[in-house]
């Protein structure tokens, strides 16, 4: 059996930051990719998606961001590129094409045993670097379309020509859901979006972009103590598309989308909605007026030398003003010749191939600051680790600087 000091699963950023930061540690490790580095950017993500922060935000251990469009927003197979060039860089201990299919403690009770589709390895210590977009979550719901229904998870998503003919339904308001329901409309479908909880952002403000502004808010290094209310907050419904744009749900009903409330249940070839649109669009524009307010004061406490801005009141005024919108309670798929349901219904971890007691009852990993609760072992690139940022392409090299500062005994776990 192949001996390791520590193996890393996933060549994705998480797994390549972590490399980075045990070979500045002069530690013993291999990354074992299941297919290529940044698969996920590759194969599971549709063909137009912009990555939804400003490229100057594209960072990793050592590796910033060194083109020319700063403020602009990279095409996923940018992404892609960056990563691969930081693996390149890094010289890491890569080996792709090999799965993972299921880890175990060693027999001993020191250090795991790890199966794989090129035989078994020993590890005195493992990194699950995985990255928390696993599986589709699809609702229960979707066995009950009727079987002639093309049915695809945002994740099978490539653009609107593979799609069949007829109107299509987008089930789920958040980043990927709205700009899916966006390109759609602008390529000339008649699509149905069902909207559900969501945090409105601007694109931009008082000169800056929203994901600045979190940087210079202190949103970004919350930690999960900080923000024990964390799991209760809609994720930020933001884009890079066309240069990066306000999502606006409003806006988007006047140039023809069709809102609906969140989707109740199916019968009879029928969608059943639910009667609250207008409530969750006041709690979109709520988050968005909260947001502004808080730059605003932080502006002014500061005296930040930003351009003036609309503020905050005047904005809310500007919503009030827009008027209401229809939601009727059903939609018939054949009588609106619907040809497609994409369901924008987010993902869930799929921890299944680790044979080891170390989850909750939800299935989370039981860690802090991704020291996991069976000495060893570690997370690396889920949402919330340690702060906010911990799952973005910016910030998961702290968490991997921590782990890899354990695994080499410089700091307690």
């Amino acid at each position: 059996m192949e001996q390791v000091e520590t193996v890393v699963i996933g060549g994705g950023q998480a797994g390549l930051a972590m490399s980075h930061h045990l070979a500045l540690r002069g530690r013993d490790h291999l990354v074992l990719e299941r297919a290529r580095v940044a698969e996920r950017w590759r194969s599971e993500r549709w063909e137009s998606l912009r990555f939804q922060f400003p490229n100057w935000s594209l960072a990793l251990p050592g590796h910033d961001y060194a083109g020319d469009e700063p403020d602009g927003f990279a095409h996923k197979d940018e992404v892609v590129r960056f990563i691969e060039r930081y693996a390149f860089r890094i010289a890491a201990p890569l080996r792709c094409g090999v799965d993972v299919t299921a880890l175990r403690c060693a027999p001993t009770g020191v250090g795991f045993e790890l199966t794989t589709s090129q035989g078994r390895i020993a590890a005195r210590h493992v990194v699950v670097a995985t990255g928390p977009y696993q599986r589709p979550r699809l609702p229960r719901w979707s066995l009950e379309l009727p079987a002639d229904l093309v049915q695809v998870h945002a994740r099978d998503y490539r653009h609107p020509g593979a799609l069949p003919d007829g109107a299509v339904v987008v089930i789920g308001s958040g980043a990927s859901g709205c700009q899916i329901a966006d390109e759609l409309l602008e390529a000339g479908r008649p699509t149905f979006l069902s909207v559900g909880r969501h945090r409105r952002l601007p694109r931009r403000y008082r000169g800056h972009d929203v994901f600045w502004w979190r940087r210079e808010l202190g949103e970004l290094d919350r930690t999960v103590d900080d923000m024990p209310s964390r799991l209760r907050l809609p994720p930020p419904v933001v884009t890079g598309a066309s240069g990066g744009y306000d999502v606006d749900l409003r806006q988007s009903a006047a140039r023809g989308l069709h809102l609906r409330g969140h989707l109740t249940g199916i019968a009879d070839g029928a969608l059943a909605w639910a009667d609250d649109l207008q409530e969750t669009l006041r709690a979109g524009d709520r988050h968005y007026h909260a947001f502004v307010s808080e730059v605003d004061a932080h502006v002014a406490r500061t005296g930040l030398d930003v351009p003036p801005g609309p503020g905050a009141d005047d904005i809310l005024v500007d919503r009030t003003r827009s008027g209401s919108l229809a939601s009727p309670s059903t939609l018939d798929l054949r009588a609106e010749h619907v040809g497609a349901v994409i369901w924008a219904s987010g993902y869930a971890l799929d921890f299944g191939w680790i044979e080891i007691p170390v989850f909750d009852a939800a299935g989370m990993p039981q860690q802090r600051r991704g020291v996991a609760s069976v000495p060893g072992l570690y997370f690396l690139g889920l949402h919330w680790m340690h702060k906010a940022k911990s799952s973005f392409l910016c910030g998961v090299g702290e968490d991997a600087e921590h782990v890899a500062a354990c695994i080499a005994g410089d700091v307690g776990q």
